[in-house]
């Protein structure tokens, strides 16, 4: 397990520094992790969750790591000495891996003293944001992808290795069923698919050679990437070694494509199969692939049957950034919550005050989600529960026969794990029956349906109330 303490923004060292000096450091705050709306992204599947709850549980400086901050000559040698003996000690809460979530919502909170909270900004960020962008982004290509099978293929194009690795477990998360990234395979039991690339083919004298030498090798687990002469012969080549392998007892296992005019070629490779008897061999795609070009395929009546998806995935190129958001919310002293809140001209930038929980409301009639709502830690919600839109607050929905469910899961009380860790497997259970209960409309990658985020009356009333007294300052 690494230690990634020292990967944070100096800035959160200097505060630290600061509240240590100025006798805050005991003092317990809340902050929110969360994200802000974009564009090309809806909505959100949550991932990270369990490479955060490692982050934390190895929480401390090493002798290096002090060294290092001294030599910096910016930080008071009581606050090094401290630095030694420093652990996590206090409170998370989150959602679960695999959940659906929306702009604004509070998908983890840290309850800490705010040395501690501080500290783990930075990190929690980068954890939960990456793996959560790339989760979302696997779901809409794989919702795209109408049924068919998705395989993350990115490896070589991701920022990075961590960003190959972990982006691999979050594509798997938002809907993928395997990745070519072994390490990924390895370390989180997760199938691992390939096929061969050009080079093989180019190192042999001719296609047809390259062809049967990997069928020779590979006789129960063939599949020929036949575009890198010429596409439609390379298909005929294909053809034969098929006939050649059945001839001795194998079946084949299909035909990737990796250029051209993915509709028409996969279509005529379809036929070409079928003519030849090989209606089960399988046609598979990759490329620059991503949610719109599967659609646009799907339109065109594409005979593809398992997509390689890499780039665009792994590297959510459209969406390259969440829009990851950690900021203060309430501040305790004594036994008293005092809430904080960011305040902005723009609407979007202004947040949430106090301790907050996060409910999902599902219609009791079909278990579909109806709407979700955040609301003060605690505050009591009675049947029927109407639904008041922040700023258009004619917008009201009320709701008499539901069912409620609490998303915030306690992670680390005082300082220890709790939470029981699940296994991937059972993210991705989780994961695919949370989506399946929403509506398509919801989802739609172009112009969705707008799914309801809702404040409580108490965390409105609250939230207005400080808006109110601003003013008057």
């Amino acid at each position: 397990m690494r230690n990634l303490t020292m990967m944070t923004d100096l800035y959160q060292l200097t505060m630290m520094n600061g509240y240590f000096l100025k006798g805050k450091a005991k003092e317990i705050s809340v902050f929110d992790v969360f994200f802000r709306q974009k564009d090309t992204m809806n909505y959100a599947v949550f991932a990270g969750l369990d490479q955060a709850i490692e982050y934390i549980e190895n929480l401390h400086f090493s002798s290096d790591d002090i060294e290092y901050l001294r030599s910096l000559e910016i930080f008071h040698h009581d606050f090094l000495d401290y630095l030694k003996d420093f652990r996590f000690t206090g409170d998370l809460y989150s959602v679960r891996e695999g959940d659906i979530v929306y702009p604004q919502e509070p998908i983890m909170t840290v309850r800490a003293p705010i040395i501690e909270a501080q500290l783990v900004e930075t990190a929690l960020l980068n954890i939960v944001s990456h793996q959560t962008l790339i989760a979302t982004k696997s779901a809409r290509i794989v919702q795209a992808a109408k049924g068919k099978s998705v395989v993350e293929f990115g490896l070589r194009r991701a920022q990075g290795p961590d960003a190959g690795i972990y982006g691999a477990r979050a594509a798997i998360i938002g809907g993928c069923n395997g990745t070519s990234n072994v390490l990924t395979g390895q370390m989180f039991n997760i199938p691992v698919k390939g096929t061969h690339s050009h080079s093989w083919v180019m190192s042999f004298d001719s296609e047809l050679e390259a062809f049967r030498a990997f069928a020779e090798v590979y006789p129960d687990s063939c599949l020929l990437l036949v575009d890198t002469y010429d596409t439609v012969q390379g298909i005929k080549n294909a053809v034969t070694v098929f006939d050649e392998l059945k001839a001795k007892g194998h079946k084949p296992i299909g035909i990737r494509l990796d250029s051209g005019d993915l509709a028409y070629l996969s279509k005529l490779a379809r036929r070409m199969l079928d003519e030849a008897g090989f209606t089960d061999a399988v046609v598979m795609a990759s490329g620059d692939i991503d949610e719109y070009l599967l659609e646009s395929l799907g339109s065109q009546g594409a005979k593809i049957d398992v997509y390689g998806v890499g780039t665009k995935l792994i590297t959510s190129e459209d969406t390259p950034s969440l829009g990851g958001v950690y900021k203060l919310s309430a501040i305790e002293r004594g036994n008293t919550m005092q809430p904080r809140m960011k305040i902005s001209d723009s609407i979007v930038k202004v947040t949430n005050p106090g301790f907050k929980t996060l409910y999902r409301l599902y219609d009791k009639s079909n278990g579909m989600a109806v709407a979700d709502l955040i609301a003060m830690d605690g505050e009591k919600l009675e049947k029927p529960l109407t639904l008041t839109h922040e700023t258009e607050r004619w917008k009201t929905t009320t709701l008499e026969d539901y069912d409620l469910r609490r998303m915030v899961y306690k992670i680390f009380e005082n300082g220890k794990i709790i939470y029981k860790r699940p296994s991937l497997s059972e993210i991705v259970e989780f994961a695919n029956s949370e989506k399946a209960k929403f509506w398509d409309e919801y989802k739609r990658i172009d112009n969705p349906q707008i799914y309801k985020v809702n404040l409580s009356d108490g965390l409105y009333r609250l939230k207005h109330s400080i808006l109110k007294s601003h003013k008057r300052s």
